[in-house]
């Protein structure tokens, strides 16, 4: 298998990395730099469980060679917070309890960060529109709508 080596940014820190050429994105963030907020759940795009930003839009890192990912600024889960404070959507899923089990909620946050950063004044249908292709099999969705639309006005407000 050949080697290439990819320099990517995470969560702002650039990184240079060798990776094998059917190497997938997901699998190096999380084998390689240990960022295992992004999970994999169905390996083929449908569940949303490894959505990633990449440039501020939201990206399925389980379909990425990460050879592709060479020059990408990424941002996983774990660099929404800025420091030890939560993003206006990671605090408002925790006000809406918009979290049950947990599995599907980093790339719920992703995505719905994602969403505010093309859309900052959502309506309902707007949100869950959007989110259609992040799968939770517990919530039902509810709360994450109202967190979404909540972290919507806060980032309004400021």
């Amino acid at each position: 298998m050949s080697m290439h080596e990819i320099t990517i940014k995470v969560n702002g820190k650039p990184r240079r990395l060798a990776v094998k050429s059917n190497e997938l994105l997901l699998n190096v963030l999380r084998d390689k730099l240990f960022m295992t907020g992004a999970k994999y759940g169905c390996g083929i795009a449908e569940c949303g469980a490894c959505t990633i930003l990449k440039d501020g839009k939201s990206v399925m890192s389980c379909l990425v060679p990460a050879v592709a990912a060479d020059g990408w600024d990424i941002t996983t889960p774990e660099g929404l917070a800025d420091g030890g404070t939560l993003s206006h959507v990671q605090q408002a899923f925790i006000d809406h309890a918009a979290i049950q089990c947990g599995f599907c909620t980093p790339g719920m946050v992703v995505a719905s960060t994602a969403l505010l950063n093309e859309n900052p004044d959502p309506d309902e249908e707007y949100v869950r529109d959007y989110l259609r292709g992040n799968y939770c099999r517990c919530t039902g969705y509810v709360a994450m709508v109202s967190a979404v639309l909540d972290a919507a006005q806060r980032m309004k407000a400021e």
